[in-house]
């Protein structure tokens, strides 16, 4: 327990995490099985969306990997 406790002091903005981790939760359990990565996405934007969570979708970012 103490383990856990010294993790969540640490989270910046918990309010904001245990929303969105919530969000996420409910987009996992809901659709079920079986769906392409896709309307997982859809759903997560939906919720976010509803809950008027600010986001980015599909933010591009550079990758520095091996040189390339």
């Amino acid at each position: 327990m103490a383990i856990k406790n010294r993790y969540l002091e640490r989270i910046i903005f918990k309010e904001e995490s245990y929303q969105i981790i919530g969000k996420c939760t409910e987009v996992h359990n809901n659709p079920g099985a079986g769906f392409l990565e896709i309307v997982f996405k859809d759903a997560l934007e939906l919720e976010f969306q509803k809950a008027s969570i600010p986001y980015e979708r599909e933010k591009k970012y550079d990758v520095h990997y091996k040189g390339i």
